[in-house]
C-alpha cells in the first residue's frame, strides 16, 4: 500500500497557493495593472517549468525527499501563476466578445488533451525502456516550457497590438477601467486614454465587488458546484481507485485522456447557439443534476466494467467543459467593462474554491478508506 499519493499531494499543495493568491488579486482587482499581472503569471509558469527540468538534470532523476520538497514548492509556484493568469485573462476577456472567453477556455482544455496525448505516446514509446517515465516527463516539460515562453512573448508583443483588442480595451477605458492603461500604452493608445480621463470625470463609477457578487450569486455557486463535483472525482479517483481491469496500467491513462478530450469537445458545443443554455435557472438545474454522477461512479466502480466507467468519465468531462463556458460567457453580459473584469475575477475565485473543496473532499475520502 502506498505511503503517500503524489497525485493528490501535489494537487493539495498547489491549491492553497492558487486560492490565496486569487482571493487577494480579486479583492484588489480594480487597482492592479492587468498587463503586469498576466506577464508575471506567464513568466512564473515558464520559470517553474524550466526549474523542474533543471532539478531533474541536476539529480539525474534520482529523486529523494529533498527533490520531492522542491517539486512541492514549484507546485505552489504554479498555483500562484495560475491565479495571476486565469483570473487576469478571464477578467480581461470578459469585457470583450464572449467568443474570446470561449477560445481561452478551449485553450485550457486543449492543454489537458495534449498532456494526455503526450502521456499515451510516451508510455507507448518508452514503456519498456530504462527510465521511460522520466524520458516522457522530460519531453512533456520541454514542450510545456517552450509554449509558456511563447505565451509570454505573444502576450507582451502581439496581443495588445491586435486591432480588435485595442477596440475593446479602449471601450473598457471609456467606461472607467483603469486596469487596461498599461495594455493601451503597449498598443500605442495612451494619448486616447488620457483624453478620455479629461472628458469624462464620472467614468470611474461602477458597482462594487459586493454588489456584483450579490447580483450574480447563482453564477458564483454554479462555478463552485461544477468544480466541487469534478475535482472530487478527477483526477484522484480515476487515477487510483478504479480497481483492476483488462486495460491494465493503461486504464487510468485512458480514463484521464477521455475526460480531457471530452472536456475540450464540451467547450466547443456552446458555439452552436441552439445548444447553448442561456437561462440562469436552467444552468443551475443542469449543474445540480451532475451530482447524480456521484452514485453513478460509485456503483460503476463497484459493479460495472471498464466500458461504463469510460462512458461516465467522458460525460463528466463533456458536462464540465460545456457548463463552464456557458456560465463564464453569459455572466458578464449587461455590465460595463470594469464590472465585467471584476465579475470575471470573482467567478474564477469561485472556480478555484470549488477545485480546492473538491480536492479536499477527495483527500478526506482517501483518509476515510485508511489509505
Amino acid at each position: 500500500m502506498q505511503k503517500y499519493h503524489p497525485t493528490r499531494v501535489l494537487t493539495l499543495v498547489y491549491q492553497p497557493f492558487a486560492l490565496g493568491t486569487i482571493a487577494i488579486l480579486t479583492y484588489r482587482e480594480a487597482k492592479i495593472n492587468t498587463r503586469a499581472r498576466n506577464l508575471f503569471g506567464y513568466s512564473l509558469f515558464f520559470i517553474s517549468s524550466l526549474l523542474l527540468i533543471i532539478i531533474d538534470l541536476a539529480t539525474s532523476g534520482g529523486g529523494g525527499i529533498g527533490t520531492y520538497i522542491g517539486i512541492c514548492i514549484i507546485s505552489g509556484a504554479f498555483g500562484v501563476a495560475d491565479a495571476h493568469v486565469q483570473g487576469g485573462m478571464v477578467g480581461d476577456l470578459s469585457f470583450m466578445c464572449p467568443e474570446f472567453i470561449q477560445s481561452f477556455l478551449v485553450g485550457l482544455a486543449a492543454s489537458g488533451a495534449l498532456t494526455s496525448a503526450l502521456r499515451l505516446i510516451t508510455k507507448a514509446a518508452f514503456e519498456n525502456s530504462k527510465d521511460g517515465l522520466r524520458k516522457g516527463a522530460m519531453m512533456f516539460f520541454g514542450i510545456s516550457t517552450f509554449f509558456e515562453l511563447l505565451c509570454v512573448l505573444l502576450y507582451a508583443y502581439i496581443f495588445p497590438k491586435l486591432p480588435i483588442v485595442k477596440y475593446y480595451r479602449t471601450k473598457a477605458a471609456s467606461e472607467g477601467s483603469t486596469t487596461v492603461s498599461a495594455d493601451l500604452a503597449a498598443g500605442g493608445l495612451q494619448a486616447q486614454l488620457n483624453k478620455q480621463d479629461e472628458e469624462d470625470p464620472k467614468h470611474q463609477e461602477r458597482l462594487s465587488n459586493t454588489q456584483l457578487f450579490r447580483q450574480n450569486i447563482d453564477y458564483a455557486l454554479d462555478m463552485l458546484l461544477i468544480y466541487v463535483l469534478t475535482l472530487s472525482i478527477f483526477p484522484g479517483f480515476l487515477s487510483e481507485d478504479t480497481g483492476s481491469h483488462g486495460l491494465g496500467s493503461w486504464y487510468a491513462l485512458v480514463l484521464i485522456s477521455m475526460y480531457n478530450v471530452f472536456d475540450l469537445i464540451g467547450r466547443y458545443i456552446p458555439l452552436i447557439k441552439s445548444l447553448k443554455i442561456t437561462s440562469r435557472k436552467c444552468l443551475t438545474v443542469a449543474i445540480l443534476s451532475r451530482f447524480l454522477l456521484i452514485p453513478a461512479f460509485y456503483f460503476t466502480a463497484k459493479y460495472g466494467d471498464q466500458g461504463w466507467m469510460i462512458m461516465l468519465t467522458s460525460f463528466l468531462g463533456l458536462s464540465n467543459g460545456y457548463l463552464t463556458v456557458c456560465v463564464l460567457t453569459e455572466a458578464p453580459k449587461g455590465y460595463k467593462g470594469p464590472e465585467q473584469n471584476a465579475l470575471g475575477n470573482l467567478l474564477v475565485l469561485c472556480l478555484l474554491i470549488g477545485i480546492f473543496a473538491g480536492v479536499t473532499l477527495d483527500w478526506l475520502w482517501l483518509i476515510g478508506k485508511g489509505w
